[in-house]
């Protein structure tokens, strides 16, 4: 069933070449920003720390605070993810040498339990980085996926892990898939599967929402 929708999604959104980034560390910073954000408030803050010259570890754990929180304002409660990247930023030059490299050569499971112990990230910013910065194989869940699927038939209910483990038994096992169907989800959220749902031009025939 899994398989049909991405096949009818990719059919009719095409590819989505998700995440935007030019490195992994942008990835995570990205990930951490676009929390209760839309992406393009997220892509000026980007923007912003670019500019500075801050889009590294290295450079963003000496950074000023305040500075920072100029720079990401426009990705909303600014001062606690400014904390949190700065924060991040630390840990990752202390523990690692700002290695991303290193910091990423872990079994998966490993790796998701070290990023839920840092402060401000959650099962999805940590599956994201997984995904999508570390190049790992695990299925992020957001408010999209639960929204689609429960309106599908497929699933009742918000138990994260649950639905991440149903998607990743039904779901071919590769990254290209996994990070385009993740992308793919997020697109008909938020061009047809909305809070008001625009099911006649939905192109997922089979939902019981639909059909109801």
């Amino acid at each position: 069933m899994l398989t049909r929708i991405y096949e009818e999604l990719f059919e009719y959104f095409g590819e989505q070449n998700w995440w935007p980034a030019e490195t992994e560390f942008e990835v995570i910073i990205g990930a951490i920003l676009t929390q209760q954000a839309t992406w393009k408030q997220v892509e000026k803050s980007i923007e912003n720390l670019k500019k500075e010259n801050l889009l590294s570890a290295k450079n963003l754990a000496t950074g000023d605070v305040r500075h920072v929180q100029k720079l990401v304002r426009s990705s909303g409660f600014y001062k606690q993810k400014s904390k949190r990247i700065i924060n991040l930023s630390k840990y990752l030059v202390g523990k690692y040498g700002g290695d991303l490299k290193k910091f990423f050569d872990k079994p998966v499971e490993e790796l998701r339990k070290e990023l839920l112990e840092m402060n401000g990230i959650g099962k999805e910013t940590a599956d994201s980085i997984i995904l999508y910065a570390a190049d790992k194989l695990i299925f992020p869940v957001d408010a999209y996926t639960f929204r689609i699927f429960e309106r599908i038939g497929f699933i009742s209910g918000k138990d994260y892990d649950n639905l991440q483990q149903l998607v990743q038994n039904e779901l071919k096992k590769d990254l290209k898939i996994y990070g385009e169907f993740h992308a793919l989800l997020v697109k008909l959220g938020k061009t047809f599967c909305k809070t008001t749902p625009v099911c006649g031009e939905c192109p997922i025939k089979e939902c019981e929402y639909r059909r109801n």
